[in-house]
C-alpha cells in the first residue's frame, strides 16, 4: 500500500512515522520545510483544559495521555512539568473554579494549591496582593515542537518513508480505486490514499479534491486565527513548567528564554503587520513580565511573531475520509500539539482499516447538515480558552 501524506508539521509527520513503522510505503510532500506553518509559531501547549464538547475533551485528554506515553518523564521535546494558573479578580477566580469542578467530574487531575505554597512551584513568582486562587494542573505539559518535528521525521525516514521539502501540490485527482497528486514540478504521484495535513490550507487543498474541507480563515485583527507570541533573551529567573497568570502566560522556550502569551494584547494581531521586538506591544509584554517574575529586569523581546492558528468551522478537530473522496483522508485541528502523538496512531491505523472510535464524532461529513462555526470573537482573557 502506498500512502501520501501531505504536509511535514507535528500531525502529519507523526502519521508518516506511524504509516511507515507499520511497514507501508510513504512519501511525504511539504511545500515548504517542515513545522514551516503553523507548528512553529504555537505556544504548545499539552492540555484539555476547559475544552468543550466532552467528546472533544475526551479527543484531547488522549492526546495528553499519548505524550506521556512517548515522552514518559521528560525528553530534549517534551516537558511534563504541569501548568500553574493564578487567578486575582472574582471573575478570573470563578471562571477557574467552575473549570476545575468540570474537570474533576471527568477524571482530570487538577490540585488546588495554597497561595503561601505557590512559590515553592515558581520561586520567582510575584505572587499578585490580590490573589485569591492558584490551581496546578500536573498532567499538563508543553512540547519543543521543531526537536518534536525531528523526533518524527527521523523515525519516518528510518522506517523507509520518503521525505520531499520543497514540494507543492497543485492538484488532487481520483484515480481507480486511489488518488493521483500532482506537483508544482511536474510531477504525478499515484496512491492507494492521501492525508491530507496541510494545517490551515487544509480546505484550499481540499477543493482540488472537489471536497469541501471548511476552516475560519483569517479576517481581520483580533479574530480567532491569530494570536501574538513573543520570546524573550536569556533571562536568570526560575520558571520551569507553564505558568498563566491574570495578566500573562509564560512557559519556557529553551535556553533560558522564556515564550510569552497574553491573549487580551490579540486584538491587535495581524499576520500582514508585525510589531518589531522595540515596538510598544514588546513594551508592553515586558512590562507585564517584570511584573509578574523576579530576575527579568533585564528582559527584551528577541522576537515577535504571530502565530496562526488552524481552526475548522466549528472550532473541533476534523478526522476521517471525505465524503466525496473517500481515498482522501483530511486531519486538521485546532489542537495539532496535543493532538498530535495521538492523532499519529489513530488515522494511521484508520488509513489502514481500522477504525478509532474515538474520532467518529469528528468525521468531516458532518458539514454536509450546515454546521457552521464559531466566527471571529472578542479578546480573551489569561486562563480563557
Amino acid at each position: 500500500m502506498h500512502v501520501v501524506v501531505i504536509g511535514a508539521g507535528v500531525v502529519g509527520t507523526s502519521v508518516a512515522a506511524e504509516l511507515a513503522e507499520r511497514g507501508t510505503r510513504v512519501t511525504v510532500l511539504e511545500r515548504d520545510l517542515p513545522g514551516g506553518g503553523t507548528s512553529a509559531t504555537s505556544y504548545a501547549w499539552v492540555n484539555a483544559n476547559g475544552k468543550e464538547p466532552e467528546p472533544y475533551f475526551r479527543l484531547n485528554h488522549a492526546g495528553v495521555r499519548a505524550h506521556h506515553e512517548l515522552g514518559g518523564s521528560g525528553t530534549e521535546w517534551f516537558a511534563p512539568r504541569g501548568h500553574l494558573e493564578v487567578a486575582a479578580d472574582e471573575a478570573h477566580e470563578h471562571h477557574l473554579a467552575r473549570r476545575v469542578a468540570s474537570l474533576r467530574e471527568r477524571g482530570y487531575p487538577t490540585e488546588e494549591v495554597p497561595l503561601r505554597r505557590v512559590q515553592e512551584l515558581v520561586p520567582d513568582l510575584v505572587l499578585p496582593d490580590d490573589a485569591r486562587l492558584a490551581v496546578l494542573f500536573p498532567e499538563e505539559a508543553h512540547v519543543f515542537p521543531l526537536p518534536y518535528l525531528g523526533m518524527m521525521l527521523g523515525r519516518a525516514r528510518r522506517a523507509g518513508a520518503e521525505i520531499r521539502t520543497g514540494a507543492e501540490v497543485t492538484a488532487l485527482e481520483p484515480a481507480g480505486t486511489g488518488g493521483r497528486v500532482r506537483t508544482a514540478d511536474g510531477s504525478t504521484i499515484a496512491a492507494d490514499a492521501v492525508v491530507l495535513a496541510t494545517g490551515r490550507w487544509t480546505g484550499e487543498v481540499a477543493q482540488s479534491a472537489g471536497t469541501t474541507v471548511p476552516l475560519i480563515d483569517y479576517g481581520a485583527p483580533g479574530d480567532i486565527t491569530v494570536g501574538f507570541l513573543a520570546v524573550t533573551n536569556p533571562l536568570p529567573t526560575s520558571v520551569d513548567r507553564l505558568l498563566t497568570t491574570p495578566w500573562l502566560n509564560v512557559r519556557p522556550a529553551g535556553g533560558g528564554r522564556l515564550l510569552l502569551q497574553a491573549l487580551d494584547l490579540d486584538k491587535e494581531a495581524a499576520p500582514d503587520s508585525v510589531p518589531a521586538p522595540t515596538s510598544p506591544l514588546a513594551q508592553e509584554f515586558l512590562r507585564r513580565l517584570r511584573t509578574a517574575l523576579l530576575g527579568t529586569e533585564g528582559a527584551r523581546i528577541e522576537q515577535l511573531v504571530v502565530g496562526r492558528r488552524v481552526m475548522p468551522a466549528d472550532g473541533l478537530t476534523i478526522a476521517g475520509t471525505t465524503p466525496e473522496q473517500p481515498w482522501l483522508y483530511a486531519v486538521a485541528t485546532h489542537s495539532g500539539v496535543t493532538l498530535a502523538p495521538f492523532l499519529g496512531k489513530a488515522v494511521a491505523g484508520e488509513v489502514l482499516g481500522e477504525e478509532e472510535p474515538r474520532l467518529a464524532p469528528f468525521r468531516p461529513g458532518r458539514f454536509a447538515a450546515g454546521m457552521t462555526g464559531p466566527g471571529p470573537r472578542s479578546p480573551r482573557r489569561p486562563g480563557e480558552q
